[in-house]
C-alpha cells in the first residue's frame, strides 16, 4: 500500500527539501533528475490558447502548455490513442465482421474477441491481481451493481453496509438501491463511517470499532481506496482482514486509486473491486471501467459434469461464457473462470481500443515508479503551500492527510469561505486546470506520468498570489 524503500518493504520516509528549494531552479533541477520525465511526451498537453476559445481546435503547440492538474477528474489523451483508433478503424473498415478473429500484422490489437483480455493482461500490474481475477467492462457503477448483486447476500442477521461518510454518488446509490431491493430499510441498514472529530480523516481505528460494533449484522463493507473529497489513501490490507476475520465480505471502489497508489488485490485477499479508468487511467471520459474478482470467488466447479457447473451467483451474460462454447447458441451456461465470467455483453472495441492505448503507457513504466515518484511530487506540493506561513494567518489549510502513506497525488485545499470563485477564476485565468468543489475546496492532483515539478512551483506562486490580491 506503501511507497518503499526498497529494503524488505520498509516505508520510505516522507520527503524533506532544503532551503533553497522555495525557488524555480530548485524545481527545473528536480524535473532534470526525475528518471521518468520522458513519460510525459506520450502525452497531450491541452494549451492554454485552447484552453480559452470556445472553437474545436487541433491540439495546442507544446511551447504553450497548460498546468493540468485535474487527472483525479480526467486524464489528458494519450498520443497512442490516435495510433491505435487509427488501427482499429482501419481494421473494422477493410475486413468487418473477420475482425473478430483476426489479428492482423502490424497492429497493437488483438482480435476483437480477445481485446479485453489484452486490457485485462496489462490492467491486472496496475491492482496487483493474476490477469483472470480482471476483466475490462462496463462502466463504475455498472460494475458495482454487478458486483453488488453477487456478493450482497443479506440474511436476517446480517442485512447492513458499511461504506464512506462521503460516499461518491456511484456507490452510494448503488448500496441504497441494492438494499431496496431486497426490500430492506436503506436508511437503517446503511451504516455511514464518519470522520474523528475536528478532522476530514477517517482513522483506521475508526472503521476498526465499525466493524467491532456491526459485527453481528452487517453483510458487507464497501469503501473508497482513496476517498475523492479529502484524498485520504485507506489502509486496504489491514481493513480487509479485519472486516473478513467478523465475517464479512470486503470490497474496494478503487476509482481513485487505480493508476495513482500502490494496489496489491489479490495478496490482500480483496474479496471485490471496481474501478473507472477516465482518471489517473486516461483512457478517455467515460472509457471502460474494470472489475476484480478474487480467484477464490472466480471457480467453476464441473465435479458434477460439464452440463452442471458450479459457481458464484452472478447476473449472468453470453460474454461471460467460454469461448468454446459461445457460438454454439445452446443456452447453456459455461461461465469463463474469474472475474470474466462476470461479463455480460460483447464489449465496445472502441472503448476496450482507448483502454488499451492508455495501457501502453503504463506498460513503459511500473506503478511502484510512479509512486515514488508522485510521493515526492505531492510532499514538494505541500512543502511549498505550507512554507513561510502559520496555522493562524493561513487563509486555507489542507484536509488531506499530512502522512505521504495515507495520500496519493492529490492535496484537498479548504479555502476560507468566499475565495472559491476568485481563486478558480485566477487560477484558470493562468491556465492552471484543478477541479473545484462547493463550497471551499480546490482538489490538486499532480500526476506523475506527465506533470512535473517546476509546474507545482507556478501552481503555488499563483495560488498564493490570488489568495493576496
Amino acid at each position: 500500500m506503501t511507497a518503499t524503500n526498497g529494503v524488505n518493504g520498509a516505508k520510505a520516509p516522507k520527503p524533506t527539501f532544503p532551503a533553497e528549494a522555495a525557488t524555480r531552479e530548485y524545481a527545473a533541477s528536480l524535473d532534470k533528475a526525475d528518471p521518468l520525465r520522458a513519460l510525459r511526451d506520450e502525452f497531450i498537453i491541452p494549451s492554454k490558447a485552447n484552453l480559452a476559445t470556445k472553437k474545436l481546435a487541433k491540439p495546442g503547440l507544446s511551447s504553450d502548455p497548460s498546468i493540468y492538474f485535474c487527472g483525479n477528474s480526467l486524464g489528458i489523451q494519450p498520443k497512442a490513442i490516435a495510433k491505435y483508433m487509427e488501427a482499429q478503424l482501419d481494421t473494422w473498415a477493410s475486413i468487418g465482421v473477420c475482425g473478430h478473429f483476426t489479428k492482423l500484422e502490424d497492429s497493437p490489437l488483438s482480435e476483437w474477441q480477445l481485446l479485453s483480455e489484452q486490457a485485462s493482461a496489462s490492467m491486472c500490474k496496475i491492482v496487483g491481481a493474476a490477469p483472470d481475477e480482471v476483466a475490462a467492462m462496463g462502466t463504475l457503477t455498472t460494475n458495482l451493481h454487478l458486483l453488488l448483486a453477487s456478493f450482497y447476500k443479506p440474511t436476517e442477521s446480517r442485512k447492513k453496509i458499511l461504506m464512506d461518510w462521503k460516499a461518491f454518488p456511484s456507490d452510494h446509490y448503488a448500496i441504497e438501491s441494492h438494499i431496496e431491493w431486497h426490500g430492506l430499510d436503506a436508511k437503517e441498514n446503511m451504516v455511514l463511517i464518519g470522520p474523528d472529530e475536528g478532522t476530514y480523516e477517517v482513522s483506521t481505528d475508526k472503521i476498526l470499532s465499525y466493524i467491532d460494533k456491526h459485527a453481528g449484522d452487517a453483510a458487507v463493507l464497501l469503501l473508497p481506496g482513496i476517498q475523492y473529497y479529502t484524498g485520504q489513501f485507506f489502509d486496504i490490507p489491514t481493513i480487509t482482514k479485519y472486516a473478513q476475520d467478523r465475517g464479512l465480505i470486503v470490497g474496494w471502489d478503487l476509482a481513485h486509486a487505480y493508476g495513482n497508489v500502490e494496489i496489491k488485490l489479490h495478496e490482500w485477499n480483496v474479496d471485490f473491486a471496481a474501478w473507472c479508468t477516465y482518471k489517473y487511467g486516461n483512457a478517455g471520459p467515460g472509457a471502460m471501467a474494470g472489475l476484480f474478482v478474487h480467484e477464490r470467488h472466480g471457480k467453476v466447479d464441473y465435479s458434477e459434469g460439464e452440463d452442471a457447473p458450479k459457481f458464484r451467483h452472478r447476473l449472468t451474460g453470453w460474454y461471460g461464457g467460454d469461448r468454446s462454447v459461445r457460438f454454439k447458441m445452446d443456452n447453456k451456461f459455461k461461465p469463463i473462470p474469474g472475474a470474466n465470467g462476470y461479463v455480460i455483453s460483447n464489449p465496445s472495441v472502441i472503448d476496450l481500443t482507448t483502454l488499451c492505448a492508455a495501457l501502453s503507457v503504463f506498460d513503459k513504466t511500473s506503478i511502484a515508479d510512479l509512486r515514488q515518484k508522485s510521493f515526492k511530487l505531492t510532499a514538494y506540493l505541500e512543502y511549498l503551500l505550507l512554507k513561510d506561513t502559520t496555522d493562524a494567518d493561513r487563509m486555507f489549510s489542507i484536509i488531506t492527510p499530512s502522512d505521504p502513506h495515507a495520500r496519493g497525488a492529490q492535496l484537498s485545499v479548504l479555502l476560507k469561505p468566499g475565495l472559491l470563485h476568485k481563486v478558480a477564476q485566477r487560477l484558470q485565468d493562468a491556465g492552471i486546470i484543478c477541479d473545484k468543489r462547493e463550497p471551499d475546496v480546490v482538489r490538486v492532483a499532480p500526476v506523475p506520468l506527465y506533470n512535473t515539478f517546476e509546474e507545482v512551483y507556478t501552481f503555488v506562486e499563483v495560488f498564493k498570489s490570488a489568495l493576496s490580491e
